[in-house]
């Protein structure tokens, strides 16, 4: 396969991963450093496509709190009030959390209903998932993986 295709499976799966949908980024950018493909390039469109998904979560935020109380609702209340409750604490800087798995989408949803501006979302977010990202990408090459199956 080529590299373009296989980067564009990542992006889908990062942009998954941050969403309600399922994703598998980290597997994915683990199974690419074994194809070669530079870790700057894995770490660019996998971070890319997760703050992507992110925006998404944060938008369906904005639209959809009228919902709320539906079964397809995709954050139960609990969950939601849990993650008003983190901005109501810490404010903005709670979006740095949101690489964590189960609140990250929470938070994020959360960040759209309580009217969080797009720019300071996508700054924080792009931090964190980009922290986290290059964490796997760093521990995958520390410890290897590429020479694993090669």
């Amino acid at each position: 396969m080529s590299e373009l295709v296989l980067l564009a499976g990542l992006f889908l799966s990062a942009f998954s991963s941050a969403t309600i949908l399922p994703g598998s980024s980290e597997v994915v950018m683990l199974g690419l450093m074994t194809q070669g493909i530079g870790l700057w390039a894995i770490w660019t469109v996998a971070t890319i496509g997760n703050v992507a998904g992110s925006v998404v979560s944060w938008w369906m935020g904005t639209a959809i709190l009228r919902f709320q109380d539906r079964k397809w609702f995709p954050v139960g209340p609990e969950k939601l009030a849990k993650a008003q409750g983190w901005f109501n604490k810490w404010g903005k800087p709670a979006l740095l959390l949101t690489w964590l798995p189960g609140v990250g989408d929470a938070l994020s949803i959360a960040a759209g209903t309580l009217r969080v501006h797009l720019v300071p979302f996508i700054v924080l977010v792009g931090i964190a998932k980009g922290l986290r990202y290059a964490m796997v990408l760093g521990g995958g090459d520390f410890l290897g993986v590429d020479e694993l199956f090669n």
